[in-house]
């Protein structure tokens, strides 16, 4: 507020200095002008002269911080982001060192090999122990024909019985050795791609686009899991936020147009949209006892920027930067030709 009771003053006093620098012609003429165009000016930062259904507020651009942490601990090889670069999703930002999982993967990858061999082996015994199977089947088989006949001996078709009855057990024994073959194979290839995703998993890449905002460690570090190593800011979602009395929160609409105005560039006019309106609200003081306490309420919402209008500007859009809001709760009053949209060129 106190920017708001110094900046008419500041105002007058140049004009009054520009007006003394000009030919007393030109003086009258000049500082209508002048005048004209920063009493606009002060009625914007000010709030002066908007319609009742108009309200404004002081707020803040804010940017999504999305965070790019490593997933597992170990020592930090390479950090390639800078910060205040712009960075690509998918684009690597950072690697992890991975000589131990390279080492456990080429083991997983030996063990893989010793299963197939394992394989081989076993269908190579079941070949074998089918073959054995359909002699001893195929004695059997005689043996009881010539018992029938007369020819042959009951001990003689034991003995065929009990050859077969090896045979079949010995096949079984063979198909249950290649199980488990086949098994400690898979259990070896689930291995591999363990490892193989631990180290995919070291090398961050930025999950979206943005721009690096905050380099935390420095190449050589070692880090825990989960610890944060880049901090991105999404230059697609970038909102203001503030703060407004119940009276306006309660008459918001979600998608209701707003403009913003920026401190460092007061000739611009920025559309908006209010994309949050908190469901909690804050108490100032905290004990609301009075209707006049009561509108002392505030409720947080976001003004947010279209992601179409911050492509065209993304080199320019600043996080932390202040400003002026302003909410319009009934969307039929009409927009005060201060607050026409105006971008620069």
């Amino acid at each position: 507020m106190a920017r708001q009771r110094y900046v008419p003053v500041c105002v007058f006093a140049a004009l009054f200095c520009f007006g003394l620098a000009l030919p007393a012609a030109a003086q009258d003429t000049a500082t209508t002008g002048i005048a004209a165009r920063l009493q606009s000016l002060i009625d914007k930062l000010t709030g002066r002269g908007l319609p009742a259904d108009i309200f404004s507020t002081n707020g803040r651009i804010e940017a999504e911080q999305v965070l790019v942490a490593a997933k597992l601990p170990g020592r930090v090889s390479q950090v390639l982001a800078v910060e205040g670069q712009t960075v690509d999703a998918g684009q690597v930002v950072a690697r992890m060192d991975t000589l131990e999982l390279e080492a456990q993967l080429a083991g997983a990858e030996a063990q893989v090999r010793r299963a197939e061999k394992a394989i081989a082996e076993a269908e190579a015994a079941i070949a074998q122990r089918d073959s054995e199977r359909t002699l001893a089947e195929q004695e059997h088989e005689r043996a009881s024909k010539l018992q029938k006949s007369g020819y042959g001996t009951a001990q003689s078709l034991d003995l065929r019985q009990s050859q077969l009855n090896v045979a079949i057990a010995a096949q079984r024994a063979a198909q249950a050795s290649l199980d488990e073959a086949h098994a400690s194979a898979d259990a070896a290839r689930a291995e591999v791609a363990r490892i193989q995703s631990q180290i995919d998993d070291s090398i961050l890449k930025a999950p979206r686009r943005g721009r690096v905002e905050y380099k935390l460690v420095q190449s050589g570090e070692v880090v825990a899991a989960g610890a944060p190593i880049v901090t991105l800011l999404d230059l697609s979602d970038v909102y203001m936020t503030v703060f407004v009395p119940a009276r306006v929160a309660g008459r918001l609409a979600l998608g209701a147009e707003a403009r913003i105005v920026l401190d460092p560039a007061p000739d611009y006019v920025i559309p908006a949209t209010v994309s949050f309106v908190a469901a909690g609200a804050q108490f100032t003081p905290k004990s609301v006892e009075t209707a006049d306490e009561r509108e002392k309420l505030m409720f947080r919402i976001k003004l947010r920027i279209s992601p179409e209008l911050l492509r065209q500007y993304e080199d320019r859009v600043k996080a932390g930067v202040r400003g002026l809001a302003y909410v319009r709760t009934d969307p039929a009053t009409p927009w005060p030709d201060t607050l026409a949209v105006k971008l620069p060129q």
